[in-house]
């Protein structure tokens, strides 16, 4: 076991931490404030190769490892944690059809995923199929060359925005194997988005629902055959309960950080408030949560990599602990702030409101719990 970073990592740790402090720090709280998608600097991340981490270099990928990704996305949500879990969305959209695309559609749709000048958006949730993926209702029935879709996604990060949609639809019977992946692009008849949903955290990505209604698509936009959406979609799914659980580390680091810095400088009875053990306490339980969070995802990574058949339940692992924990982490700091943790002047509260969804997305820490049991079970 290495547990010491190798020099070219090093550098891609340093790069992202720094464009993360010159270019989403600065600006994390008005994009919070103002709703406001920041697709120019998620165009600047893509020229640095954070829009392709592990997609392939001929079509101008950064081929990097999922431990990589995991170094990036961190340094990432240091600066803002709902923009570096949209870059993660966008970097499984491209995995996916990196993997399971054609050649032709590799060369289609990835160079310009690559610089960001096309941005992908994943579309499995639906308003009556959640953590019951396999249930969805989207349709798609084949007219000759086509796909006519009707349905609806919900939850669709980077909606009305994003120019591609890679869709789970199905295209079969009921279940998992009746599901087909289809890549819907944005001009398309037929497809329609809700209103940007009013939301807790994550205010600097849209969300929105995803309507299809007699949305014809080009049988060449299907990712590998019919029947195998439901498998792409789990696949990319291991990748992004790793990513997004980096992004939750990313944010209670930050949050950490924050919290000893003020800890050091706010007085109450006479002396800074960290030099009461209860503080201490709560400081040293937090930097052990954060440890153990990280060396989990870091595990996690490395089983991608070496597609270990026990990644799954890896990532599932690493997942519900991670962000798990990183929320608990964000909210014991906002608590050492006091009351002004609670205030907008300070990030604190933004990043507790963040976090809060990974507990949810890619996968509810329930259905964690029900990946990894059944993993044990078997």
């Amino acid at each position: 076991m290495h547990f010491a970073l190798t020099e070219d990592q090093i550098l891609i740790q340093d790069a992202a931490r720094n464009f993360s402090n010159d270019r989403l720090k600065p600006n994390a709280a008005k994009w919070d404030e103002d709703k406001h998608f920041p697709v120019d600097a998620l165009r600047e991340a893509a020229a640095m190769g954070f829009a392709g981490i592990y997609t392939r270099e001929d079509v101008g990928g950064s081929g990097l490892s999922r431990l990589d990704a995991c170094l990036i996305f961190e340094q990432l949500s240091r600066g803002c944690v709902a923009t570096a879990a949209f870059l993660s969305i966008h970097n499984m959209c491209a995995w996916m059809i990196d993997s399971w695309g054609s050649e032709d559609q590799r060369q289609r749709f990835l160079p310009d995923m690559m610089s960001m000048d096309k941005i992908a958006s994943y579309c499995l949730t639906e308003p009556g199929a959640g953590s019951d993926a396999a249930s969805l209702r989207t349709k798609a029935v084949r007219d000759g060359d086509h796909y006519v879709l009707n349905g609806a996604k919900a939850f669709i990060s980077g909606a009305g925005t994003s120019d591609y949609y890679i869709v789970m639809c199905r295209t079969g019977g009921e279940g998992p194997k009746g599901i087909s992946t289809i890549i819907v692009e944005k001009d398309t008849p037929g497809l329609t988005f809700g209103a940007n949903e009013k939301k807790m955290g994550w205010n600097a990505q849209p969300t929105r629902i995803v309507n299809f209604a007699d949305c014809r698509v080009p049988v060449a936009n299907r990712l590998a055959d019919e029947g195998m959406g439901f498998t792409l979609a789990m696949k990319g799914l291991n990748g992004g309960r790793i990513n997004i659980g980096a992004c939750s580390l990313g944010g209670a680091s930050e949050a950490l950080d924050l919290a000893l810095e003020y800890v050091s400088t706010r007085q109450q009875f006479g002396r800074p408030i960290g030099q009461f053990q209860v503080s201490q306490f709560k400081l040293a339980d937090m930097a052990t949560e954060l440890e153990a969070s990280r060396l989990m995802l870091y595990r996690a990574a490395a089983s991608v990599d070496a597609n270990d058949p026990s990644a799954a339940k890896y990532c599932a692992m690493a997942k519900r602990f991670a962000t798990d924990a990183c929320f608990d982490i964000a909210n014991q700091a906002l608590q050492l702030h006091g009351g002004y943790g609670y205030l907008k002047d300070y990030p604190m509260e933004r990043i507790v409101r963040d976090l809060r969804v990974h507990q949810i997305l890619e996968g509810t820490n329930e259905i964690m719990r029900v990946i990894i049991a059944k993993d044990l079970m078997k």
